[in-house]
């Protein structure tokens, strides 16, 4: 008798284990055989040499299919036992599977030419209105590089501009002040990586959630950089934003130029950086409209209603505005 341990500590184990350890019981009764204890990312498994050797190669080949799917059901730990092949999943398109297994793949035309630049291209700007998910797709793009090893961190950015609100109204200390700027990021973390997994990446510094404010001085080898709502950076942030770009390293930078929230007299970054960097090799972009919203279908009629609203706005203007003053 012989005593074997596996490490399975690349899956999340709630995913692996199940819903009140319903998967690891099917897998110990169908290696009846055989002592098996479990806890935490440690599997201990007592018996003879062939059969615990057989045990970890199948405990092995369950893992990698939970970290690929997020998933793990009692028919295909039925089949990766019995030494079949588990039914192919439908792959086209997809960019990886988030939580219980729900594929995520480009959704328009130009998520499609997001997910086609960000591989041709080491910087990539993704310019759209809300609801187009330029965001949500530059973090998954960045989770699928971690996944497959390409990377070995993500780092996710933001300016803390103030848009209505004031920072120093809001309670808590700088962190808890910062953090619901952050918050949409956290919210497409938490589609793409099981809570557990997520938990250890953030301490870990796997995945790194800053305020723009804190990269100056940093450079970011081995990585994928998301910078959000860049059109509210200014024209020095986005600069020391861009040149933190190390070896083995992508930015994805995204932002809508119609919704600036800085100060009338200062200059948006964003808007500053795709001039100069027009003609840049290397650098792609992207430009998402109104068609690509896939958020409720409300949100298109809204952003069309403030586009007709800005219209008349800036024409009224204009037909005041006497020949002397254009």
């Amino acid at each position: 008798m012989i005593e074997r341990i596996v490490i399975i500590d690349s899956v999340d184990p709630l995913c692996f284990y199940g819903v009140n350890n319903a998967n690891m019981q099917l897998i110990k009764n169908l290696f009846p055989k055989l002592r098996i204890s479990a806890r935490g990312s440690v599997i201990r498994v007592i018996g003879e040499d062939r059969e615990t050797a057989e045990f970890e190669t199948k405990i092995k080949e369950l893992s990698a299919y939970a970290e690929r799917y997020n998933t793990l059901g009692e028919e295909v730990i039925l089949d990766i036992v019995k030494g079949d092949a588990p039914k192919e999943r439908k792959a086209d398109g997809v960019i990886i599977y988030g939580i219980n297994g729900k594929p995520i793949s480009a959704r328009t035309p130009n998520q499609a030419r997001l997910v086609e630049t960000f591989s041709a291209n080491d910087l990539t700007f993704a310019l759209g209105p809300a609801g187009t998910g330029k965001t949500y797709i530059a973090i998954a793009l960045a989770v699928r590089a971690l996944k497959n090893r390409e990377i070995r961190k993500i780092i996710l950015s933001r300016p803390a501009v103030e848009a209505g609100e004031k920072l120093g109204f809001l309670p808590g200390d700088m962190k808890d002040k910062i953090d619901p700027y952050l918050q949409p990021l956290y919210d497409a973390l938490e589609d793409m990586i099981p809570a557990v997994k997520l938990k250890e990446y953030m301490e870990t510094k796997v995945i790194q959630i800053a305020p723009l404010a804190f990269m100056r001085g940093r450079t970011l080898n081995d990585a994928v950089i998301v910078l959000d709502e860049a059109q509210n950076t200014t024209t020095h942030q986005i600069k020391m934003f861009l040149t933190r770009l190390g070896m083995n390293a992508k930015m994805i930078v995204t932002g809508d130029v119609t919704q600036i929230d800085l100060p009338r007299s200062t200059q948006s970054g964003l808007v500053q950086a795709l001039r100069i960097l027009k003609d840049v090799e290397g650098v792609g972009r992207v430009e998402f409209g109104k068609k690509d919203i896939v958020r409720h279908h409300l949100v298109q009629r809204i952003v069309e209603a403030y586009e007709r609203h800005d219209a008349e706005v800036k024409a009224t203007r204009d037909a005041d505005t006497p020949d002397s003053e254009i």
